[in-house]
């Protein structure tokens, strides 16, 4: 009995969406999906139709994408969209951040499974940069997110009010469980929990719409052995305050090898690869 991830499948892309069913089946593991899965829930229902048939159980987290209000397509807006989003996965009794933490029993425990929804605050720019600057900084570089314009927080007045209420509500329950549990824990999360992860090459100032710096300690705080992210589409394996960072992105069409299949970018998370 194996933890496996993947985030990011993105199966608008015609590519994405046909090579999922490729997944082969592995009915005694549990797979972790860390957003940007897709963008509606009618996709996220077709998702998580197939895949759970192929593994014992599955764990969601939202990313961005997901909470995209896309014109003509749906109308659901913030907290609604989030909230039928997480019907959905009850339907087939998919854990999401908003049950109950569940303690792994397989190889590699036990451990306290905590799937997350924190969003981002744009504190992730340069030090000297409040937040509030940070957008108009992204811009005078070309830099342009999509969420500016379909990612809404509704009833919460901004997208970072949305992050301060999502971060202090999860840090009270991650304090209760910690009490309770004690456990070593597998933190879940799209955006990546510390600001030197962000790091994109091609796009560095795309790094405001990447977390944010409330997050900077819970790795520790939490007593993570693995934190899983993704929303960067750059997959990589770092240790950090002897914590192990992965990030496990499949990608855009043309991001990843279509002749090694989608199975070829599920990763190991429990027990932890060599």
């Amino acid at each position: 009995m194996k933890l496996y991830a993947i985030s990011d499948l993105h199966v608008g892309h015609p590519d994405n969406r046909s090579a999922l069913g490729e997944i082969p089946a592995q009915p005694d593991d549990w797979l972790i999906l860390g957003g940007d899965i897709c963008e509606t829930v009618e996709d996220l229902e077709f998702v998580i139709s197939v895949l759970d048939q192929k593994f014992a159980r599955l764990v969601w987290v939202p990313g961005n994408h997901e909470l995209w209000t896309i014109p003509r397509r749906e109308t659901l807006r913030g907290e609604d969209k989030y909230q039928c989003l997480v019907e959905t996965c009850r339907k087939y009794g998919v854990l999401t951040p908003e049950d109950p933490y569940v303690v792994w029993p397989g190889a590699g425990g036990p451990h306290l499974i905590a799937p997350l929804f924190l969003l981002y605050d744009y504190s992730f720019g340069p030090d000297a940069l409040a937040p509030s600057e940070a957008v108009e900084w992204a811009r005078q570089s070309g830099i342009q997110c999509v969420d500016e314009y379909l990612l809404h927080p509704d009833p919460h007045a901004t997208r970072e009010a949305w992050c301060e209420q999502r971060c202090r509500v999860t840090k009270q329950r991650l304090d209760e469980a910690m009490s309770v549990h004690g456990l070593p824990t597998v933190l879940i999360n799209h955006f990546p929990l510390r600001r030197e992860l962000a790091v994109l090459p091609r796009v560095p100032r795309f790094v405001v719409w990447c977390g944010t710096r409330r997050t900077q300690d819970w790795h520790t705080r939490y007593r993570a052995s693995v934190v899983i992210y993704g929303h960067l589409h750059i997959r990589q394996c770092q240790w950090i305050d002897g914590v192990r960072f992965e990030e496990v992105s499949l990608g855009y069409s043309g991001q990843w090898a279509r002749e090694r299949g989608v199975e070829a970018y599920i990763r190991q998370v429990l027990p932890a690869p060599p």
